[in-house]
């Protein structure tokens, strides 16, 4: 089991995962969409992908060798927009050092998902995209509902918009719906799910498909009063730094008992296991 902190992240970020799972996770998302990515482009020589809140172009650029494997033949003009410098520096540096990218032209915005909306208006109105992937970024964004049908409004009409969140049937999904006044960042969306996603989609009547990728994590810590690993967690999952010193008695205990619920972890061996599973959708145009 292995534990570590990123303050680099915009959110104050502590996960405690098996070592393998980034990996497992990592191929699991992207094997879903191989039916979707081979159905795009239309029979066009040149694709046209979008990143939004790339980070430092892991995910992407796997996708974009599933892609490049499926339509060998064909040129990507690959669309970057992330937000921080230090990540597009990063995606950039993979880029130069990764090999058989010449197909590939990127262009990099550095900007918030609303930032580049403006500016695309202004810039390419006209312009329709064949894949368009958000993954783990609604929560950063005031109205992930608009965020969602402005790009999936830059779909060609066989393109396909992949968004990947927290599931609404996960752990995370049961802590925000019952504390998300004492929890939840009311000036982002910081605790949207695939649930809340679902329901603006469904009500729209917009097709689209849903995958659940199923993963866990060990919470069993949190438990143990004093614990350091425990109340690291616990910052984790609330995403208040300090949790356990700064939480009122009565939100902790609360926090607590949920989160030992079966509605949010099962027991396994005397351990307490976090439903953890992220949501996929495919959003038709």
């Amino acid at each position: 089991m292995s534990y570590f902190i990123n303050l680099a992240c915009p959110r104050f970020v502590i996960q405690s995962v098996p070592a393998d799972l980034t990996m497992t996770r990592y191929y699991n998302i992207i094997l879903p969409l191989l039916c979707s990515l081979c159905s795009i482009g239309g029979g066009r020589s040149v694709f046209n992908v979008m990143g939004v809140g790339s980070g430092a172009g892991e995910i992407d650029l796997e996708m974009l060798a599933q892609l490049h494997l499926k339509h060998p033949h064909v040129k990507v003009d690959n669309e970057v927009v992330e937000p921080s410098n230090d990540m597009l520096h990063k995606y950039k540096v993979r880029v130069s050092t990764t090999p058989d990218l010449d197909h590939i032209n990127f262009e990099w915005n550095k900007m918030t998902a609303s930032e580049f909306e403006k500016h695309w208006q202004e810039k390419n109105p006209g312009k329709r995209m064949d894949f368009i992937h958000m993954i783990q970024m609604l929560y950063y964004v005031k109205d992930p509902e608009a965020t969602v049908s402005f790009f999936r409004s830059l779909l060609h009409k066989d393109g396909k918009l992949l968004i990947i969140l927290v599931s609404g049937e996960s752990g995370w999904g049961k802590l925000w719906t019952t504390f998300k006044k004492q929890l939840c960042n009311t000036e982002i969306s910081q605790c949207v799910t695939t649930g809340d996603i679902k329901t603006f989609l469904d009500t729209e009547g917009i097709p689209y498909r849903n995958y659940e990728l199923l993963s866990q994590m060990d919470i069993t810590e949190c438990f143990t009063e004093g614990d350091q690993v425990g109340e690291l967690l616990l910052d984790f999952l609330t995403e208040v730094i300090e949790f356990s010193k700064n939480a009122p008695e009565d939100l902790k205990k609360g926090v607590l008992d949920l989160l030992r619920h079966p509605d949010c972890s099962k027991e396994v061996d005397g351990r307490i296991i976090f439903n953890n599973n992220l949501g996929v959708l495919v959003v038709e145009p």
